[in-house]
């Protein structure tokens, strides 16, 4: 893997430092702290009220995808017919 170097001053170092656990490299705090957050580390950030209507929005958001998939599909498919693509 290629690696590329990086110069932090010293107040960076230290606060980059203050986050590594144990057994982690410098790239993996990195990675860990520039990167998406794991559901470990959100746990607890919401009441129960507050995910209970997250998980509803989620839900809500992914049947107008789902919907919206169909949808298209479905015009796709009457284009293909009329075109005799199919």
């Amino acid at each position: 893997m290629a690696t590329k170097t990086i110069s932090l001053d010293e107040k960076a170092y230290e606060r980059l430092k203050a986050h590594k656990r144990e057994g982690e490299s410098f790239s993996d705090v990195v990675k860990r702290l520039a990167g998406e957050r794991s559901w470990s580390e959100v746990a607890g950030i919401l009441s129960p009220d507050e995910a209970e209507a997250l998980g509803e929005t989620v839900k809500e958001g992914r049947s107008r995808s789902r919907a919206r998939s169909d949808r298209l599909a479905d015009e796709l498919d009457a284009a293909s017919d009329r075109d005799g693509s199919k």
